[in-house]
């Protein structure tokens, strides 16, 4: 790589890391797994940078590696994992962590949906992405976008321990979204 897209390269990743952790996180479940996935989709992204830094957006573009990243975990395992409801005490934890750890209920929730659930409630709901994007990000229909969508935000609010925390009534996409950001 020429110096001028290893900067390139650099920049972005000091400016994204965080955020791409974050979502990792909430696809995996754990910090590890998290900083493990992002750091494999970096070096995806790396190896292509010419390609993915010509894109209309890179962050896109790197964002759809995690998730094919987090895809081939499952496909190479095949192995289920089971989050506990409180993590173990780790020291020098990065905040980018804190936030979610807080949401004790979410992520035991989430870590019951189907991969493929997962990955769309998140970018919808969490990233904010439109259902063209996610069905981009994920190489689906939107419509498949919706349909999944539609199960994993049934299946959240039947949720014991998210139904606890949002009062048990029915809630809409942003209320649900709402408790993710708090």
């Amino acid at each position: 790589m020429q110096v001028e897209p290893e900067d390139r390269f650099q920049e972005f990743v000091r400016a994204r890391w965080s955020h791409l952790v974050r979502t990792a996180y909430l696809l995996t479940g754990d910090a590890h797994h998290a900083e493990d996935l992002t750091q494999t989709a970096l070096a995806k992204a790396y190896r292509s940078w010419r390609r993915v830094a010509r894109s209309d957006n890179p962050e896109a573009y790197v964002r759809r590696m995690l998730v094919s990243c987090n895809s081939d975990r499952f496909r190479k395992r095949r192995v289920r994992e089971a989050l506990t409801a409180a993590p173990p005490e780790r020291a020098g934890r990065d905040e980018a962590y804190a936030w979610a750890d807080a949401r004790s209920a979410l992520l035991p929730a989430l870590a019951e949906l189907p991969p493929r659930q997962r990955a769309v409630v998140v970018l919808r709901y969490w990233e904010d992405l439109s259902e063209a994007e996610v069905a981009d990000t994920l190489g689906c229909s939107p419509g498949t976008v919706k349909s999944q969508a539609s199960k994993g935000l049934a299946k959240l609010r039947a949720h014991p321990g998210l139904a606890r925390v949002l009062g048990g009534t029915e809630h809409s996409h942003a209320s649900t979204r709402g408790a993710m950001d708090e």
